[in-house]
Order: C-alpha cells, then sequence, then structure tokens
C-alpha cells in the first residue's frame, strides 16, 4: 500500500496517509494511457475546417474564352482548381475525430496516471487547502512551501471559486475538481497537489 505525506499549508509535515492501492498503486499501464489520451485529444478537436469543391465555388458558370482561335489553353469554368479563386481538391470538409474507450479502460488509464505520480514522488498531498484571501500571492506563498518545483495541477474535492481565483494568474497552475480529473492533465501538469478531501473522493470514485 503506497504512503504519502501529508503537509500544511505552512510546509511542514503532520502526518502520513495510507494511499488505496487499487487506485494509486500498481505498474502503470502505458498502453491504455496513450489510448486515453489520444482520445480525450481526438474529442477536444472542433473538426470544421472546411474547404470549397469547384461545385461550392461562386460563378464559373459561362466559359471564359472560346475553346479554338485564341492561342491559349482549353478552359471551360473559372472554377475549376486549376484557377486562382477555384475549388479546392482534397480538401478538409467539417468531420467528426471522435473516439470511443470503454468506461473501464478510461479508469485504468486515471489509475495508471495516479500511480506514475505517486511512483515519481510528485503527488502531494495537504491537510487542507485554506488561503487567508484569494489573492496570487497567497497561492504562490503556498506553493513555494510545498514540495513543488514545476508546474502543478491542483485537484480540489469540489471547486473553490477563491482557489481559482487565487491560481488563475500563475501560468504554470490549473485548478480542477476532482469530478473532472483527466488524463491529459495528470501528463500535462508534473506535481498533483490536492488536500485529503480530494483524494477520499478519488478514491471512492475510482477505486475497485
Amino acid at each position: 500500500m503506497p504512503q504519502v505525506s501529508v503537509y500544511s499549508t505552512s510546509g511542514q509535515v503532520v502526518k502520513t496517509l495510507d494511499l488505496d492501492d487499487s487506485v494509486f498503486g500498481g505498474q502503470p499501464n502505458v498502453p491504455v494511457l496513450h489510448q486515453a489520451l489520444v482520445r480525450q485529444m481526438a474529442n477536444a478537436r472542433l473538426g470544421t475546417a472546411a474547404t470549397k469543391t469547384r461545385g461550392r465555388v461562386a460563378g464559373g458558370t459561362a466559359k471564359p474564352w472560346a475553346e479554338k482561335g485564341t492561342g491559349r489553353a482549353r478552359q471551360g469554368s473559372t472554377s475549376s482548381p486549376l484557377w486562382k479563386g477555384g475549388g479546392i481538391v482534397f480538401g478538409p470538409h467539417p468531420r467528426k475525430y471522435t473516439k470511443d474507450m470503454p468506461r473501464q479502460a478510461r479508469r485504468a488509464a486515471l489509475r495508471s496516471a495516479l500511480a506514475t505520480k505517486v511512483a515519481d514522488g510528485r503527488l502531494v498531498v495537504v491537510d487542507e487547502l485554506k488561503l487567508t484571501a484569494p489573492k496570487t500571492k497567497e497561492m504562490a506563498a503556498v506553493l513555494a512551501a510545498l514540495p513543488v518545483e514545476a508546474s502543478a495541477l491542483l485537484v480540489l474535492p469540489v471547486l473553490d471559486e477563491e482557489i481559482v481565483r487565487a491560481a488563475r494568474n500563475l501560468p504554470a497552475v490549473k485548478v480542477l475538481p476532482a469530478s473532472l480529473l483527466n488524463v491529459a492533465d495528470l501528463l500535462t501538469y508534473d506535481y498533483v497537489v490536492m488536500p485529503e478531501a480530494a483524494v477520499d473522493a478519488i478514491t471512492e470514485t475510482f477505486g475497485l
């Protein structure tokens, strides 16, 4: 059963916490992690890129010049792809990029990402994440006191507007409720910081 130290907002270790082995332990499943990341990135694509074929370009109904006698190449329409402003051949059209993935596999990927953070010592648990004021310097001071040396993902049991306001001007910090935890953010940010209540919420949701 993996264990992590629990810190106060001043950076002091107050106790040790046992983590659920089914959520925060075990060996990471790299193929499932990759599949979940590709799915999430694909589902975020809008798929709205569009070009006009020669049938959709305005104009081009009249033959631009006579077939013979001009000395120029034969042309039948100004909407031809050979013309500037004409149709586009094999251009992009609106489509869906969405991918499906079984729910159990998605949860397995999340557990793998969390287990990776624990194994690398990049899961930082605090007893309670509270600020005296919703200010950026307050949040920066808390993160500076904790063993966080790079970008951080703050995971809260429920979204706290004061925490969001305090962290939104920090370029390498993102705040996320436990219900919206996802593989892409877990892999993007170097450290994951969460209060004990968030650990309990994640264990209850994703535990076996």
